[in-house]
C-alpha cells in the first residue's frame, strides 16, 4: 500500500499557512463579504486561504491536480487535492469561531478514486483533526502532540447521538418526516453543522450525522477521518465514500439504521 505520510505532512504546512491567513481577518471589521451566485457567501479570506493553498501545492507538488470551493479545477492525473479554504464561511463572517479549512487528497486506484489523506483544522477552536490511509486517525496541534481517534461502540439508534446540520434540504429532498422520525427515536440531537458532527463521530462523542445536499470540497476531508476512526462514512443511498452529493456518517454499528431512516426509497 503506498506511504502517504509525506502527503500528510505536506497537508499540515498547509494549513498552518490557512490557519495564519484565516485568523489574520477572523472578525475584522473591514473584511469584505461577497455573494456567490449559489448566494452563499464568499470573503476574502476564503479566496486568500485558497491561493495560498495552490501556491504552496503548485511548488511542493506540481504534477496534481487541485480542486477548490472558491478556483475550481485545475490540472489533471490520478492525484488529486481537493480543498475548502472556509468550511461554515457563514459562521466566520459572523464571528462564529466554528469553521475550519479542509484539505484532502484523492489517489485514483483500480476501483476508482479514493480519498487517502484529510485534515480538518479549526484554529478559531483550537482544533486539528487528520487522517491517512491506514494510519489511523488524530487529533492535536501538531503530528507530534496528537491522540488517536476512536469512534463510538454504541450500538441502539435509542442510544445514539445525532447531529445535523439544517432542516431545510431535508425538506427539498423530501424526507423531512424520515429525519423527523430520526430525531425523535434518537436519544439526543443537536445542530452543529459543517465539519464537526464529523470530526465528533470519528472522536466517539457523536455516534451519527447525515446532510442532504454537499459538494465534494465539504466531504473529502471528513471521509478519510471517519474511515480511520473505525466509523463508515456513505452517501444516503449507500454509496462508500464523498462522491454522491450528499453525506451519512456513523460509528459503523449504526450505519445500516441510519441509511434505512434517511436513505432513497
Amino acid at each position: 500500500m503506498p506511504d502517504y505520510n509525506d502527503d500528510l505532512r505536506l497537508a499540515h504546512v498547509l494549513a498552518d499557512a490557512a490557519d495564519a491567513a484565516t485568523m489574520a481577518r477572523f472578525k475584522a471589521l473591514d473584511l469584505k463579504v461577497e455573494t456567490k451566485p449559489d448566494l452563499t457567501p464568499v470573503s476574502e479570506a476564503d479566496k486568500a486561504a485558497e491561493e495560498l493553498i495552490r501556491n504552496h501545492l503548485a511548488r511542493a507538488r506540481p504534477r496534481d491536480a487541485v480542486l477548490g470551493e472558491e478556483y475550481g479545477a485545475d490540472g489533471g492525473g490520478p492525484r488529486r487535492w481537493i480543498v475548502d479554504p472556509i468550511d461554515g464561511t457563514k459562521n466566520y463572517v459572523r464571528g462564529v469561531p466554528v469553521w475550519a479549512t479542509l484539505i484532502a487528497l484523492a489517489d485514483r486506484g483500480e476501483d476508482g478514486d479514493e480519498v487517502v489523506v484529510g485534515l480538518v483544522s479549526a484554529p478559531a477552536l483550537s482544533r486539528r483533526w487528520w487522517a491517512a490511509k491506514g494510519s489511523g486517525a488524530f487529533t492535536g496541534r501538531s503530528l507530534t502532540s496528537a491522540t488517536r481517534l476512536h469512534v463510538s461502540s454504541v450500538g441502539r439508534i435509542e442510544d445514539a447521538s445525532f447531529a445535523y446540520s439544517s432542516l431545510g434540504g431535508w425538506e427539498e429532498l423530501g424526507r423531512m418526516e424520515n429525519f423527523l422520525d430520526l430525531t425523535r427515536d434518537c436519544w439526543r440531537t443537536r445542530g452543529y453543522g459543517d465539519f464537526w458532527p464529523y470530526m465528533m463521530v470519528a472522536e466517539g462523542s457523536v455516534d451519527i450525522c447525515a446532510e442532504p445536499e454537499l459538494s465534494l470540497w465539504d466531504m473529502a476531508a471528513n471521509d478519510v477521518i471517519v474511515r480511520e476512526a473505525g466509523g463508515t462514512f456513505t452517501s444516503l443511498d449507500g454509496v462508500r465514500g464523498p462522491f454522491g452529493g450528499n453525506a451519512a456518517a456513523s460509528n459503523g454499528l449504526l450505519h445500516e439504521e441510519l441509511l434505512g431512516y434517511l436513505g432513497g426509497e
